[in-house]
C-alpha cells in the first residue's frame, strides 16, 4: 500500500469540495457581471 494512501490530510469527499469550488467561483462571477451592470446602469 502507498504510504500517501495511509496518510491521508485530508478525508474530505471530493464531490462536496468541487461544488464548493463551482458555487464560491459562481458567486464570485455573479458578483462582477452585477457591479458591472450597476455601473453601466448609473453610467448611462
Amino acid at each position: 500500500m502507498n504510504e500517501f494512501e495511509k496518510n491521508v490530510q485530508s478525508k474530505n469527499n471530493d464531490v462536496v469540495d468541487s461544488m464548493k469550488g463551482f458555487a464560491f467561483s459562481f458567486i464570485f462571477f455573479i458578483l462582477i457581471f452585477a457591479i458591472g451592470v450597476t455601473v453601466s446602469v448609473i453610467g448611462q
